[in-house]
């Protein structure tokens, strides 16, 4: 057994991962400081670094192991510079879709259709907010056309068997006038991520 870290480390994370990331560390059995961004910095990654630094100068302490909750996310590397100059440790990948479904199942399904709009179980469950509110095409439909004209598929990637959720990814495809694919990633992908950058081996 690979031995587990003695002092609790600081976990800052995605709000839209926070079931998912805690179900993994629980079953790593790991003792964890949480700290939480707001979801909706999905749509803002330009401030995502700044959040972190904020809550690093608020919560770490001298000496402990950080762990963002985070792949690139559209930082544009801008998250990897933090992570050398203050040490921390990030999920890899460029998408939180690629640690879910693992990278040598995300790469393939990437290049097969690259006009892909991804949906996890929370962006499934959260659509009417995340995605139709906060791009405003509640309100104004005309911005369909101009966020999502060049898409020609949603890809749900599901963390849980629930068949109201795929039912609902489907609805947010039709909203998009786009066509419907559903992988299930399960949390195994996730929790082998976790555990490589934590434990240091694979689960």
């Amino acid at each position: 057994m690979p031995q587990l870290p003695s002092s609790p480390l600081l976990v800052i994370g995605c709000g839209a991962l926070t079931r998912e990331l805690r179900v993994v560390v629980d079953q790593l059995g790991l003792e964890v400081d949480w700290a939480w961004l707001p979801a909706p910095l999905h749509n803002r990654p330009s401030q995502i670094v700044g959040e972190v630094e904020r809550v690093l100068a608020e919560r770490r302490v001298e000496g402990q192991r950080v762990l963002l909750g985070y792949a690139d996310c559209g930082t544009g590397g801008h998250l990897d510079a933090l992570c050398e100059r203050e040490d921390l440790l990030r999920l890899s990948g460029d998408h939180c879709y690629e640690f879910f479904a693992g990278s040598d199942v995300f790469g393939p399904m990437a290049e097969a259709e690259l006009g892909t709009f991804y949906l996890t179980d929370y962006l499934a469950r959260h659509a009417d907010t995340l995605v139709f509110g906060a791009l405003g095409i509640e309100k104004h439909p005309e911005l369909l056309e101009m966020y999502f004209g060049n898409y020609t598929r949603v890809m749900y990637l599901s963390q849980i068997e629930d068949h109201a959720l795929v039912l609902k990814a489907k609805q947010v495809a039709d909203r998009l006038g786009l066509s419907f694919d559903h992988h299930h990633t399960g949390y195994r992908p996730l929790a082998e991520a976790v555990s490589v950058h934590i434990v240091g081996s694979d689960v």
